[in-house]
């Protein structure tokens, strides 16, 4: 129980400190998990093919195989490629529209799925699913809450989404979909999943990606903003290009701080020995603050990615055969979405906290985003709108 608490008051700090404490690079989390905490051995559970054999455990058992998992893939990272310049067209739109203070990490959920709503459902598919989805973004359902009574206000207030998304797909493999361009991600999926996928394991992915691309997206610009506000000069733009600072915040302080691989045979790791099942984690935060890799590791400096020796291993998208197939997509939406908030405007914090909450993903604390725009040949004038 003491543990425990050392680990909700400061997580990052803590598995820094059990990873330095253990001589063997493995050590056991408060719950029971093991966490590899030496790089090397941390890279070989991420890339070793004969370490990463089987289906990805990110799916489930909702695919029936390895290849089946790899098109699902692609396919999702090449639809949401494609609708790229929309997407930044819809961000630019919605940046401008923000009000002078606004509560993050909330918004930025928000403003990634208003960006994305008719890549995701298209406009006339079915408003009643659209105005769900929109409002499980709003209460918070994308990202397990860190308390008790958060998670239980946030299931009383959630909508019952996967009997609507159910009842679609069923609708649209009845009618057939088109055959030459998506309409939307459900159509994507429709498309690219064997026929023995049930509409209801079809739903479930649908979801997934729904969360991953919404919530990981919309939680990593919170954390861009945040550090490079805090970081950068008061009142003045930024020092840096927006992709050296998504990478540079990806690097720091990553969503995805804790991925985990099934031993597949026994084995052991750091004289620990594993049975077939067991679970190694793998923190991408440790890998990214390894000082044996990283040049002054605790320091938010996104100038290091213009100097190639300054990069160790970088996975915040994990590594290996099991690497997000839209890791490269992800870092550009975060960087457009940070183009877009900065685009003739002065950024400032208050509040926010660089000690995440970590459920199952590091999210920033609360914290409001200060936008006021520039002037341009006039006097200064504030962005107005409503919050998204």
């Amino acid at each position: 129980m003491v543990e425990m608490l050392r680990f909700r008051r400061d997580p990052l700090g803590f598995v820094e400190n059990y990873s330095h404490r253990s001589p063997s690079g493995v050590f056991r989390l408060p719950w029971g998990a093991w966490c590899v905490g030496d790089s090397d051995l941390a890279l070989v559970v991420l890339r070793d093919p004969a370490f990463n054999t089987g289906t990805a455990p990110f799916f489930g058992d909702l695919l029936p195989s390895r290849p089946a998992q790899n098109d699902f893939g692609h396919a999702v990272r090449n639809l949401v490629r494609a609708r790229l310049p929309e997407y930044r067209v819809n961000m630019a739109k919605a940046a401008a529209e923000l009000p002078e203070a606004s509560q993050w990490p909330a918004t930025g959920a928000m403003l990634v799925y208003r960006c994305t709503a008719d890549l995701l459902l298209q406009p006339d598919a079915s408003p009643t699913l659209r105005r769900s989805m929109e409002q499980a973004v709003r209460v918070g359902s994308l990202v397990r809450a860190p308390h008790m009574w958060q998670r239980a206000l946030v299931e009383m207030r959630r909508p019952k989404l996967k009997p609507m998304v159910v009842e679609l797909v069923t609708a649209r493999r009845r009618e057939g979909i088109p055959a030459d361009e998506p309409r939307d991600l459900l159509d994507t999926l429709i498309a690219v999943c064997p026929d023995e996928v049930t509409s209801r394991e079809l739903a479930d992915l649908y979801l997934l990606m729904f969360l991953s691309i919404v919530g990981t997206v919309g939680h990593s610009v919170a954390w861009s903003l945040l550090l490079a506000c805090l970081h950068g000069r008061p009142r003045s733009s930024w020092p840096w290009p927006a992709d050296w600072i998504a990478r540079e915040a990806a690097r720091h302080r990553p969503v995805v701080w804790m991925v985990g691989r099934s031993v597949p045979r026994p084995t052991e790791f750091g004289g620990v020995p594993f049975q077939p099942g067991a679970v190694l984690s793998v923190s991408p935060y440790l890998l990214h603050h390894d000082e044996n890799r990283w040049t002054r590791p605790g320091v938010f400096r996104p100038e290091r990615w213009a100097e190639p020796g300054e990069h160790g291993p970088y996975v915040p998208f994990s590594s290996g055969p099991f690497i997000c197939a839209g890791a490269a997509v992800a870092q550009t939406m975060i960087s457009d979405a940070l183009t877009a908030l900065a685009d003739g405007a002065h950024l400032t914090v208050t509040g926010g906290d660089l000690r995440p909450f970590v459920t199952n993903a590091a999210i920033c604390r609360p914290f409001v985003l200060h936008r006021t725009t520039k002037p341009r040949g006039g006097p200064s004038r504030r962005e107005g709108g409503e919050q998204p």
